[in-house]
């Protein structure tokens, strides 16, 4: 079975294919032929090391991505609403060969639903981490229809969902922008945009002298922006930052695979793109073998969208 992933931890250049074996089938599981892959900061983490498993043996893979679109090929028992041929998509919770970047994959069917109708499989793909991500960060900020959401990083992938979902969610919305990116915040349905970088809480507090209720810190910013939110209110973070002892603010960590096996919740993201509320936005379509470039291009930054790897 191809894989896309490391033996050693360094650069993009260390990607290379792996031979890996083909996983088995239990109950209550289904077999996704990949035919799309993300390409996630969480990724370069995997690849760089700083997300390494303590347990990797030499010599053995460790392989990224986090979500796929692609095929059912089998279904174990007590799978009864997914079938053999369904274009699907799926979040994908890594554990050494058991990444996405690789042809073939098992998984929960908690994990896998139906691709939204009316859109590329590459499309579909940017959907089930990045979504999750977006929709957990908001559950757990816990506001009322009317109360006021920041969003740092709001052109970026996660950005861009929390604006919209936060939107559906009858929220006001405040969002950072570069010069260059005004214009797509403001159409992913910001009602403020300020601008990003270091005077980001300065301008947040112009429009929202009192702060505002929740921000969801999709920049990492972390304690640079807690300055930005109320007294009493909330800030959901990415990368297991936990505030530090910040006791004006909660300060409440995303850790997505918490809902990795919530296929409501990954369901009702799909009905979202199909009635109009989701954008889902592709940077770019790349050959797997290409990875390394992928990943060169995601660190430089400035990339807007998902960056895909085509697996089929």
């Amino acid at each position: 079975m191809r894989a896309i992933g490391v033996t050693e931890y360094g650069g993009p250049e260390v990607l290379r294919e792996l031979d890996v074996p083909a996983e088995t089938l239990g109950a209550g599981q289904v077999r996704v032929r990949v035919g799309k892959a993300t390409v996630n900061p969480t990724d370069t983490g995997v690849r760089s090391g700083m997300r390494a498993r303590g347990d990797r043996a030499e010599g053995v893979g460790d392989v990224p991505g986090m979500e796929v679109a692609g095929t059912v090929t089998e279904v174990g028992d007590g799978v009864t609403d997914l079938a053999v041929g369904d274009a699907v998509m799926a979040i994908v919770v890594p554990a050494g060969a058991h990444g996405a970047y690789r042809d073939e994959i098992v998984l929960p069917v908690g994990s896998v639903v139906a691709a939204p109708t009316g859109v590329t499989e590459a499309e579909a793909a940017t959907l089930p981490m990045n979504g999750l991500t977006a929709r957990l960060a908001l559950d757990l900020l816990d506001l009322a229809p009317g109360d006021v959401v920041a969003v740092t990083g709001a052109a970026g992938a996660l950005g861009g969902y929390v604006i919209q979902l936060a939107k559906a969610d009858g929220l006001r919305v405040v969002a950072d922008a570069a010069d260059k990116d005004v214009e797509l915040v403001r159409g992913l349905g910001a009602d403020v945009v300020v601008p990003r970088g270091a005077q980001v809480v300065e301008a947040i507090r112009d429009a929202f002298p009192d702060g505002v209720d929740g921000l969801v810190d999709a920049s990492v910013q972390q304690a640079e922006v807690v300055p930005a939110v109320k007294d009493g209110g909330a800030m959901a973070t990415v990368r297991g930052w936990d505030g530090e002892g910040e006791t004006r603010v909660r300060v409440l960590p995303v850790f997505v695979r918490e809902v990795a096996e919530r296929r409501d919740l990954l369901d009702r993201l799909r009905q979202q793109v199909e009635e109009g509320v989701l954008t889902l936005r592709v940077a770019d379509v790349v050959p797997a073998t290409r990875a390394a470039e992928a990943h060169r291009r995601l660190e430089a930054g400035g990339v807007r969208g998902r960056l895909v790897l085509d697996f089929s």
